[in-house]
């Protein structure tokens, strides 16, 4: 069976990056890939390295060529390729554990051509959050062509690893990177694939890290400056035929002054600047970390760590989605779970949170307006104790597809749990889960 994803990496000299960059493909938790290693002619031991890889795992191949530059590499990559769909890193890069997943989660989800991404910047040891689309909905061609418009020269637009591309359109219509051109060759790939795509999600979850450390275009590749002017406006007239072609006559005169920003944008070498923004964290500060020496201890303590773990990990990512921090996302879970009516004592209980921090988690989801909380009392459980104040939660329509997103991050958990059981053991366990949990109650009560 053919894999579901190709991943494409060309190398050239990056002996020092290239173990992080593969293994963070390697170890994804979606495990039906293949990853196409395309050697352009290294003098270092890049190549090497490359071919060790393929000896340990079977999903890993490798090619060997003389050195002719990163489209070249990719470009034999994409007559190789066999998956559904079509992933590409540079090789001093690196993605984070759940990237294929949830790029083929939206693709196939939302039954769409391109899955775009929000990505991680890295400069040293900062790093901050690069996004540009908040729509959380499937967009037509016009509509991401808009969106690209009011940031032309955006990397989030033009670079080919935040996406994921099907193998079919870029097969069926022959799609390639230009040799000839050096700058912006990933962008012009991109606006040949749009054209060709009809249906458009934006996941509004980082999973790429970008490491700041390519040079200008004069710098890395030595060209004077009047073959880079000639190169950009090149590069312009492709993009002003794209947008002739995407929109109608009157709808592209409309936007020509925001068109010939491209030209304006463009003179930076795109728009990913080489110091961090402000907000930036410190990496490994920008995700949940867990000490591996912890996750290898053994005991009831340890066993709910790792779950409540597992937990937080897939919460992240619905926070992340939704601008939300790891601590409300959790209390939102909570309130879904619990019901519509609880004390704060018990949600704070519940949460092993104090009730001054559940407090400020309400005030946040309620001036969000995901929830309307409201007061009442009932009588205690035996006649002549004092009523216990309760808390009614009702959640509003904007918490609808945060909701969605926390159940499908409780069916993936669930799937992990039991990944390389069969239906038989999966069922087994359920059974004998569910007779664990009610001796628990048992003792409890």
């Amino acid at each position: 069976m053919p894999p579901t994803v190709s991943i494409i990496v060309p190398v050239y000299n990056a002996e020092k990056t290239l173990a992080r960059c593969v293994n963070s493909i390697l170890n994804q938790t979606y495990q039906d890939l293949e990853l196409l290693l395309v050697n352009d002619g290294s003098t270092d031991s890049s190549g090497d390295l490359c071919d060790s890889y393929a000896a340990r795992d079977s999903r890993v191949r490798v090619f060997h060529k003389e050195n002719a530059g990163v489209s070249n590499a990719r470009n034999l990559a994409l007559a190789q390729a066999k998956g559904t769909y079509l992933q590409f890193l540079d090789s001093d890069d690196w993605i984070t554990p759940e990237a294929t997943f949830s790029l083929v989660r939206a693709a196939e989800d939302n039954q769409c051509d391109l899955v775009i991404s929000d990505f991680y910047r890295v400069v040293g040891e900062r790093v901050s959050h690069k996004g540009d689309i908040d729509e959380d909905s499937v967009l037509t061609r016009e509509e991401y062509a808009a969106h690209m418009m009011e940031n032309p020269a955006d990397f989030y637009y033009g670079v080919l690893w935040n996406k994921l591309y099907r193998r079919d359109i870029v097969e069926r219509y022959h799609l390639r990177m230009d040799p000839k051109i050096s700058w912006c060759e990933d962008f012009m790939f991109n606006l040949e694939y749009i054209r060709h795509a009809q249906r458009f999600y934006a996941l509004q979850v980082p999973i790429y890290y970008y490491v700041k450390t390519k040079g200008s275009l004069v710098n890395s590749q030595g060209l004077s400056i009047s073959k880079t002017v000639r190169m950009k406006l090149t590069v312009f007239e492709y993009y002003q035929r794209f947008f002739k072609t995407v929109l109608d006559e009157e709808e592209y005169e409309k936007s020509r002054l925001k068109v010939y920003r491209f030209l304006v944008d463009a003179a930076g070498d795109g728009a990913v600047p080489p110091t961090i923004l402000p907000g930036s964290t410190r990496l490994g500060s920008e995700r949940l970390q867990v000490s591996p020496d912890i996750l290898a201890g053994d005991g009831p303590l340890h066993d709910s760590f790792r779950l409540r773990k597992l937990l937080d990990r897939h919460l992240e990512l619905v926070a992340l989605k939704h601008d939300l921090s790891l601590k409300d996302t959790r209390l939102l879970l909570c309130l879904f779970q619990m019901g519509s009516s609880i004390s704060r004592k018990d949600l704070a209980d519940f949460t092993n949170q104090s009730r001054s921090s559940v407090t400020l988690s309400l005030q946040r989801l309620s001036s969000r307006e995901l929830v309307k909380l409201d007061d009442t009392r009932r009588e205690g459980p035996r006649k002549n104790t004092p009523e216990k104040k309760r808390l009614i939660v009702t959640f509003l329509p904007a918490a609808d597809p945060i909701l969605a997103d926390l159940d499908s991050a409780l069916r993936d958990m669930r799937q992990e749990l039991l990944s390389g059981f069969t239906k038989e053991e999966a069922d087994a366990c359920s059974q004998f889960s569910s007779r664990i949990q009610n001796n628990i109650r048992s003792v409890l009560s």
